[in-house]
């Protein structure tokens, strides 16, 4: 059964093993290998680079590097640093970009772009990547959970959003980086203050076991509403970008078109795609191969994403809108189990690529902007989304994790910025400052994360038991004699719930932690030791209290089987060699 991985984790947590000391003296000088061998026939493929096969070839050699190079940054920063894999690999794009060690290799060079510092062909690649990340973000989404927590998610992502496009926008004017309020620079500051990257939360969260948690469930919540509204954002702002290049004058009329239609295609698209979301699993579940759904459905993705560029807005809200509408579906956690690989091979692309288009000479200059910025980024942030937590229930101590949930920008800042500087609305040192106040959120996070979840209450008194009853799961908890009899147990269960058309999840690889998924049923198993509990709805119980008494019965039948076995046969006379 490939849903049951059994895996020992080492002290670190981690379940790719322990890199021997002396590997590491033998992958460091691999590493200098793969940077340095490139470069000698760098410069021969950059000068005759006009055909195809020398371009590929190009490209080959530059995903080589970045691949070795930003995979072993980010192992190394969450092994040894303790810090999210994104800054080790947006700090790898750093190093071995044109603009530092890779204007010594001449690999990542690219002549024929004088503003543009990477070649189509390798950003071309980030785009894709970048579709991956949005429509996997989108498929993570818990459309059930986001409704149930509603009120207080749409206040705090408003909230954040609000005040972090209002004041990013004016710290740009005030620390010089524009000239106005509507200058293009100060709205994409504004617009890239307000993201939010939920994927490096719900990290933290899960490793402290706070993902079901009131602040946890709003933070999810309040994120989704922080990506629709900074969807939105981003296609208004890009569009006030270019009237204002053809005219030269903000005119409003234009602009409120310009909103409307990715207010228009926003709703739109999510209505259909919700409303049809079920007949395309259904299509797409005809297929029995699993891997063929889930390619099938990223290329869907990319067909919205498409669609949306050609309506004037980002591709990253066509992949966003896809991942969302599927993440209704019995098979979501089957396609993002499936496309796992692809994302991670390609968003660490992404990362590295991001970083190599920072330039490091400009970002000398600006150090101290970036680093002013980025404070108020936090403080904009942090009290955007902590306030109006206080006022849906949450006491200063779960506000503050509302707050600091929140904060992180990450890969959705990155896209934003990434769009700005590849469309010539932003400049690279506006662009250096945006890849400053993420590295510095997306580190300042995590640490101040670990510290406020705690066991401590959140809620105030008087929402506590409110909230606890509206979210109130019922529980079945078997002990059986041992562990073994358990995992025997635990497989049965999985395998009844596969047989009656239920889709099965393990959440965490090497975790004995399952979910279980059909239509509306959602029901959850966890093994502890020898002790089975499954928690579910109300309306759900019945028909898991079934197919768990059915395990029972099977695994109590295998046993009296094995007993008549052992009672009526000699088996060591069976076990003598001949």
């Amino acid at each position: 059964m490939d849903y049951v991985r059994r895996q020992v984790p080492d002290k670190h947590g981690m379940y790719n093993g322990h890199v021997r000391p002396r590997s590491w003296s033998i992958l460091a000088v691999v590493m200098v290998m793969i940077v340095l061998v490139p470069s000698a026939g760098a410069a021969q493929l950059g000068a005759g680079a006009s055909g195809v096969s020398e371009r590929m070839t190009h490209l080959m050699l530059q995903l080589a590097v970045i691949l070795c190079v930003a995979k072993t940054a980010g192992y190394a920063s969450e092994r040894f640093l303790r810090i999210p894999a994104v800054l080790g690999e947006l700090a790898s794009g750093v190093i071995i970009g044109p603009y530092a060690l890779g204007s010594v290799i001449g690999l990542f060079e690219h002549p024929e772009l004088t503003e543009f510092p990477l070649s189509p062909e390798l950003y071309g690649i980030a785009t894709l990547a970048s579709i991956v990340l949005l429509y996997l973000a989108g498929l993570e989404t818990d459309l059930g959970m986001f409704l149930r927590y509603s009120v207080a998610g749409s206040l705090v992502g408003a909230g954040g959003v609000i005040l972090s496009f209002v004041l990013g926008d004016l710290a740009a004017v005030w620390t010089g980086l524009a000239n106005s309020v509507v200058s293009p620079a100060a709205l994409f500051l504004g617009t890239i203050s307000t993201a939010t990257s939920v994927g490096i939360t719900a990290r933290i969260l899960s490793e402290r076991n706070k993902l079901d948690s009131p602040e946890g469930v709003t933070v999810l919540a309040g994120a989704v509403i922080d990506d629709v509204l900074g969807i939105v954002i981003l296609a208004a702002v890009i569009g006030m970008a270019r009237v204002m290049e053809r005219g030269g004058n903000v005119e409003w009329l234009p602009i409120l078109a310009v909103l409307g239609k990715a207010l228009g295609f926003w709703v739109i698209c999510t209505a259909v795609g919700l409303l049809i979301a079920r007949r395309l699993g259904k299509i797409l579940e005809t297929f029995r191969s699993r891997q063929t759904m889930a390619s099938i459905s990223l290329g869907l993705a990319l067909l919205l994403a498409g669609l949306s560029e050609k309506a004037g807005l980002a591709m990253i809200i066509g992949a966003y809108i896809m991942g969302l509408s599927f993440s209704r579906v019995d098979c979501a956690h089957v396609l993002r189990r499936h496309l796992e690989p692809v994302y991670h091979t390609l968003v660490s692309v992404f990362f590295c690529v991001m970083g190599m288009m920072v330039d490091v000479n400009a970002l000398q200059s600006i150090l101290l902007v970036g680093i002013v910025f980025s404070l108020i980024a936090i403080v904009a942030k942090v009290l955007g989304c902590a306030v109006p937590a206080m006022f849906a229930g949450f006491n200063l101590l779960g506000a503050s994790r509302i707050g600091f949930g929140m904060l992180p920008r990450g890969e959705v800042a990155l896209i934003v910025a990434g769009i700005g500087l590849s469309t010539g609305l932003i400049t690279s040192d506006i662009f250096g400052v945006a890849i400053m106040m993420t590295l510095v959120t997306t580190g300042v996070a995590p640490l101040v994360m670990v510290r406020l979840y705690d066991d401590r209450e959140g809620l105030r008194q008087r929402w506590a038991a409110a909230r606890r009853e509206a979210g109130r799961r019922r529980s079945i908890c078997l002990t059986l004699p041992n562990v073994e009899i358990a995992e025997f147990l635990l497989s049965n269960v999985l395998e009844m719930f596969e047989a009656e058309e239920c889709y099965v999840h393990q959440v965490f690889p090497g975790e004995t932690l399952f979910q279980v998924r059909k239509d509306d049923i959602s029901i959850t198993l966890r093994r502890e030791g020898a002790t089975i509990t499954l928690s579910c709805g109300d309306i759900d119980c019945e028909f898991a209290r079934l197919v768990l008494l059915e395990a029972l019965a099977s695994l109590v039948k295998v046993f009296e089987g094995v007993r008549e076995f052992e009672q009526t046969t000699d088996l060591r006379s069976q076990l003598q060699l001949g």
